[in-house]
């Protein structure tokens, strides 16, 4: 019972701090390196490679209700966030899926291991850039010209945007092809880094988990 107390505690902390971290990221990336991507899923990304699916859903939720509670309105963006988590819970490399041995060193198996988790991730990458633009343009145009809310901010993709108005498209794909390009650069970041950062996360969890076994 007291394990997991104790465990459910763990995962509430990395849960917050994750959230925390997000926003800092973010902060730093707009206004101190003027890098106008959403990166701010990160540590939600890392969340979810090394504590599962429940973890990162919370780690998505937190900015969603926080914002919530302080501005009494919904934003439906948090829906990419949500989407994002579930495509990582399902497309993330297992460690525990090496190849058979056949004869390899242990270096070949581990450049083996190496190649197979990199081509995970850029699957993984893909297919979130790809699906995180379809979705934040449908949600885009569902929000802003369907129900005619405001729109009180210069987005990222606002850029490529301005340049499609005049092509004659749709405005909702014009809304997802505008996103495409920043997609690419920004989820490159979050798979791949949130990847690296899980392994960090992964190694304190399992520190945590030996130290508290020793307790009980």
């Amino acid at each position: 019972m007291k394990k997991r107390v104790w465990q459910f505690i763990t995962l509430g902390l990395l849960c917050v701090t994750a959230a925390v971290a997000n926003e800092l990221l973010h902060s730093i990336s707009l206004y101190y390196m003027k890098t106008p991507l959403y990166i701010d899923t990160l540590f939600t990304a890392a969340v979810c490679f090394a504590a599962g699916l429940a973890p990162g859903l919370v780690t998505a939720l937190i900015p969603g209700v926080v914002f919530t509670v302080i501005t009494g309105s919904f934003t439906p963006f948090i829906l990419c966030s949500i989407a994002e988590v579930f495509f990582v819970y399902l497309l993330k490399p297992s460690l525990s899926r090496e190849p058979a041995a056949g004869g390899r060193t242990e270096k070949e198996k581990s450049v083996a291991v190496a190649a197979g988790i990199f081509a995970r991730l850029m699957v993984l990458y893909i297919v979130c850039a790809l699906a995180i633009s379809v979705l934040g343009g449908v949600i885009d145009f569902i929000y802003y010209d369907v129900l005619l809310r405001p729109n009180e901010y210069f987005n990222p993709e606002d850029t490529f945007k301005i340049g499609l108005l005049d092509s004659g498209i749709h405005i909702l794909f014009i809304n997802i092809l505008s996103r495409i390009p920043v997609n690419i650069v920004d989820r490159f970041i979050v798979i791949f880094g949130g990847y690296g950062v899980s392994l960090g996360i992964g190694k304190l969890l399992n520190r945590g988990q030996v130290t508290s076994n020793k307790e009980h």
